[in-house]
């Protein structure tokens, strides 16, 4: 009986708190969400079994070397790769080899539309900085806005590590609900006439601008944000990859196996930070609500920005405000919920090309804000 009681005070009926389980059912709503609804399932679904191999409740005090921050245990030393930010730079470096800038390039003017949805990270900052958090923390959680998980669990792990776990679950849960989140604001801020827009097809881009540009935008943005180097380099790297012509092979490793691989060791183990003793406290409810009015100033920033570009370009030449809302770094749903709404209303208005454009540029925008604001707060 001694012994079977020593097994049982060992067991996760008799360490269970209430907290533990509202973690676990919060696991399951994303797993649902991913498999059920097809919301980011590569992200979801990984994350949300992250959250139940983080929340199995066991003795703390027992030196088991189980939980993700005890010293020895296996998911400890997974971690680590999240809290020195080595895992989003190689997840950049798979999204370099498998993204097509030439949307951007046939339309330059597009990548404004991209730097002008960074407006929800800096207004976001501030929202944070009068709610309390420092300044760091504000920073950090100013990134969601960017719709950009591997920038955001970048960014948190320099600025703030103990903000990590909520900050990478409402990125992620945000990137997910586009499809819901983006419509409303997109209907609000534009009429009928603006979103029956047709724009001019996308030239022809040649392969020398192809390879020209992610050396030259490489070195641009790393000049203006130094401190983005690690995401923007392998970023740049992984397209060069791609374009090149020569290195296939190295491009579709980083596009495959790479990105896959640490995908699934990135989403358990943020999944697995989240341990209800530090995710369930009033700061991450705050961060959370953040997060949410980020992404929505985001894509009213990218939309009322083309709006006003509009006002400067000739007829024909103008552009549908629809695509503002592509700015946010969400590569490819945001593009796809722009060629959405603009069928709903002219089955011939093909958007997504255009709105790629402003897409890949948010993914450059996103890192060179991290950068910035790493710079000015680090």
């Amino acid at each position: 009986m001694n012994i079977l009681n020593e097994f049982l005070g060992y067991s996760g009926f008799a360490n269970v708190t209430w907290g533990h389980l509202v973690m676990i059912v919060l696991g399951c709503v994303l797993m649902y969400l991913g498999i059920a609804k097809a919301y980011e399932p590569l992200l979801l679904v990984p994350i949300g079994f992250g959250i139940l191999i983080g929340n199995i409740p066991f003795l703390a005090d027992a030196g088991l070397q189980l939980g993700i921050y005890e010293d020895g245990s296996v998911m400890n030393y997974l971690y680590f790769g999240v809290v020195k930010g080595i895992y989003p730079p190689l997840i950049f470096l798979g999204i370099g080899a498998m993204t097509d800038f030439s949307a951007l390039l046939s339309n330059p003017k597009m990548v404004l539309l991209g730097a002008a949805a960074q407006l929800g990270i800096f207004l976001t900052f501030l929202g944070a900085s009068w709610l309390g958090f420092s300044p760091a923390e504000a920073g950090a959680i100013g990134i969601i806005g960017g719709a950009d998980g591997p920038t955001a669990i970048f960014l948190s792990s320099k600025l703030a590590p103990n903000l990590m776990g909520i900050i990478a679950i409402s990125a992620y849960s945000y990137m997910a609900l586009v499809p819901i989140l983006q419509p409303p604001v997109m209907k609000l801020l534009t009429t009928k006439k603006e979103r029956l827009i047709k724009m001019k097809p996308v030239r022809k881009v040649p392969k020398v601008e192809k390879v020209l540009f992610p050396i030259i935008g490489f070195l641009l943005t790393t000049f203006i944000a130094p401190t983005a180097l690690p995401l923007l380099g392998m970023l740049f790297f992984g397209n060069l990859l791609k374009e090149s012509g020569v290195t296939e092979r190295l491009a579709d490793t980083a596009r495959n196996g790479l990105i896959n691989t640490v995908t699934i060791v990135l989403g358990l183990t943020v999944g697995a930070s989240t341990q209800a003793t530090t995710f369930l406290t009033w700061s991450s409810l705050q961060i959370f609500g953040l997060g949410a009015l980020s992404f929505i100033i985001a894509t009213a920033g990218g939309v009322l920005f083309a709006k006003f570009m509009n006002l400067f370009l000739k007829e024909g030449n103008k552009i549908n405000p629809l695509c503002g809302a592509a700015g946010v770094s969400a590569v490819p749903d945001s593009a796809r919920v722009v060629q959405h709404i603009g069928l709903e209303y002219d089955k011939t208005n093909y958007l997504l090309m255009h709105a790629m454009g402003p897409n890949v540029a948010g993914v450059i925008g996103s890192a060179v804000g991290a950068g910035i604001l790493l710079a000015v707060l680090q």
